[in-house]
């Protein structure tokens, strides 16, 4: 059976790719999809047990690697993402919190349910709670000067939507943010959960049902069937609990900078990496890339 590991680094060396193809069966192909940052080992046997061998060689070196069958269909249809700690670097909600003085508090909080400790709907509904009172024009203000998109966002979802693929932006967070994150970086579709507000201050409810882990799968199920998409065609990303399902369901999920129960029950893992890495992933080279 035809596999195909793949080592993502900067920089990739000539030394961690002789190390790696040290441990695979075989002849082995090496396919450079970027020169000193991404390249393909191609090989002929089983690939259970091949990752946990070439860690073992790499020892700490801050390289990403993934192996998978070498399928024709390897680049995928539908990128379904998470918003906060994924596309863009920060959680929306501890920014806002921070605004009037409970960045602390609030931020324990989200980190508790990211990393599955807290249920997430309850966890939310305590958090909106917090910022009751918060003027709207206080989140342009957050959106205007601190949200900045992950390193390789428009590329993954430029060069993504360039090869035929449907592009979502699916967070547990809120639509006020996601409406123009997605449009910063040129998602298809984007949903959220939505601040409740009136005399333009946040109330302190969010609209219900929240959108948590089962709606995430749920979209997912959703735009797979509404763009006529193959099981085999989704890669779902994300970085916390709430994106347990999803990126479970999804033929190829991807736990990016994770918590650690979602980077458990991943396919792959990005923990040094940027987003370019899940082009590198499909087997996309570094000159078909667009943003």
């Amino acid at each position: 059976m035809s596999q195909v590991l793949t080592l993502i680094a900067k920089p990739l060396t000539d030394g961690h790719v002789r190390d790696a193809r040290a441990c695979l069966p075989g002849d082995v192909t090496v396919h450079w999809l970027a020169p000193g940052q991404a390249c393909d080992l191609r090989f002929d046997g089983p690939g259970l047990g091949i990752e946990a061998s070439v860690r073992g060689v790499l020892g700490d070196a801050p390289v990403d690697l993934f192996c998978q069958r070498d399928l024709p269909a390897r680049r995928r249809t539908l990128l379904i993402a998470d918003m906060d700690s994924t596309i863009i670097t920060v959680e929306c909600i501890d920014e806002m919190a921070d605004m009037i003085g409970l960045k602390a508090e609030v931020a324990a909080i989200t980190e508790r349910a990211m990393a599955g400790h807290l249920g997430f709907d309850a966890a939310l509904r305590e958090r909106a709670a917090m910022l009751a009172g918060l003027p709207i024009a206080d989140l342009r203000a957050v959106y205007d000067q601190r949200i900045r998109l992950t390193p390789g966002a428009r590329e993954l979802v430029a060069t993504m939507k360039a090869h035929g693929a449907v592009t979502a932006l699916v967070s547990g967070g809120f639509t006020y943010f996601t409406e123009r994150v997605a449009a910063a970086v040129g998602f298809d579709h984007n949903q959220a959960n939505v601040l409740n507000i009136a005399d333009d201050r946040l109330v302190g409810t969010v609209g219900e049902p929240i959108l948590g882990s089962g709606e995430k799968l749920a979209a997912l199920r959703s735009l797979s069937a509404q763009h006529q998409i193959s099981p085999h065609g989704a890669l779902a990303v994300g970085d916390g609990a709430n994106d347990l399902e999803m990126v479970e369901a999804a033929a190829l999920g991807v736990a990016f900078h994770a918590k650690p129960l979602l980077a458990r029950a991943a396919d792959a893992q990005i923990e040094h990496g940027d987003l370019t890495a899940l082009l590198y992933l499909q087997g996309y080279q570094a000159d078909e890339f667009r943003s």
